[in-house]
């Protein structure tokens, strides 16, 4: 087994999960750590055993021994950072979002077409176990099809710091931090529609920021069901956790976390709970361990990864309509 060399760029909070996953998996090598803070990489080489480390990243993705890069860093770099490391021959997972835009999302898949390099898009959600098992009922067709969903991306009495409250190194707030998770576990659990439609009233109410911290989305997509969707930091409710979805289909109701589902069954209406294995935290480490395996495993067998390029672009296309819809208080066709 060729062993595949792995660089970080950025050893934040979301760098930790990726590399706890990496250094589990046989025939890896975390080879290499990137960070402004000297300091701060060089503590999270010390703690994961990675022999390189440097403050210029850009330099880092172009060496030889490099395979392929990870990416933890503000979404401002994700396109500029992912092009360079594309042009250098490296394989790339991009944290989500994919992009700051849509046009940045297509500038990446161009390149990545040209040079035959296999890119991951960070949306951990589809690794985890109960949104898998609530995808498989939904695709059994027991509960008939989708009709509407509603999901929620929210933190109570909580908000991020730092770059993510900076419209020029986010692009976008809530939405952009918590809001995809709700559109996308939707959107996979439904079995990828494509979005019609987006109207959405999105803004600023809890924070000193330049970014949104409130949003509702109604998303129509192709497969005639609707999907309402909450972003939100700061707020005093949610009605779910992170990625918390609720389907009203023909036939049935299926709730994902808690995960139960409600339908007939001889003529009776009954509400059915799924014993589930236990969860040390609601984003548990085990999701982003599923997620960096299959990142991965696609390297070897170069192969395209669920989700990728595709399944990443959808989702800015989205939350890009979002913002516009929010904007002009239209609805915007996709």
């Amino acid at each position: 087994m060729k062993t595949i060399r792995v660089a970080i760029i950025g050893t934040g909070f979301i760098g930790n999960y990726h590399a706890r996953a990496l250094v589990k998996l046989p025939g890896v090598e975390l080879a290499a750590a990137g960070d402004l803070s000297r300091q701060s990489g060089q503590a999270f080489a010390d703690k994961y055993g990675i022999p390189r480390v440097s403050a210029n990243a850009l330099s880092l993705i172009k060496r030889p021994e490099i395979d392929a890069v990870v990416l933890g860093i503000p979404n401002k770099f994700h396109a500029p950072y992912a092009l360079a490391a594309i042009a250098a021959g490296k394989d790339v997972f991009i944290e989500k979002p994919l992009a700051m835009n849509p046009a940045e999302g297509k500038k990446i898949a161009a390149a990545a077409r040209r040079q035959k390099r296999v890119v991951m898009a960070g949306h951990m959600w589809r690794f985890d176990h109960e949104v898998n098992f609530v995808r498989e009922v939904v695709k059994s067709g027991r509960l008939g099809r989708v009709i509407k969903t509603k999901g929620f991306g929210i933190h109570v009495n909580w908000g991020p710091g730092g770059w993510f409250t900076q419209k020029k190194l986010a692009g976008g707030g809530a939405l952009a931090d918590m809001g995809v998770h709700a559109l996308d576990t939707a959107r996979y659990i439904m079995g990828d529609p494509k979005p019609v439609r987006v109207y959405a009233r999105i803004g600023t109410h809890y924070g000193d920021y330049d970014v949104d911290d409130t949003g509702t989305l109604m998303i129509s997509w192709d497969n005639g069901a609707t999907s309402l969707v909450e972003s939100g930091w700061w707020q005093p409710h949610m009605d779910g956790p992170e990625a918390a979805t609720r389907l009203y289909c023909a036939e049935g109701y299926a709730s994902l976390f808690p995960t139960e589902f409600k339908f007939k069954l001889g003529g009776h209406a009954g509400e059915f709970k799924a014993p589930m294995p236990p969860r040390s935290e609601h984003c548990d480490q085990g999701m982003y361990d599923r997620q960096m395996a299959h990142f991965i495993d696609c390297l070897r067998r170069r192969k395209t990864p669920s989700p990728g390029l595709a399944e990443g672009q959808v989702i800015i296309e989205i939350v890009a309509a979002a913002y516009k819809s929010s904007r002009t208080g239209q609805a915007v066709k996709l």
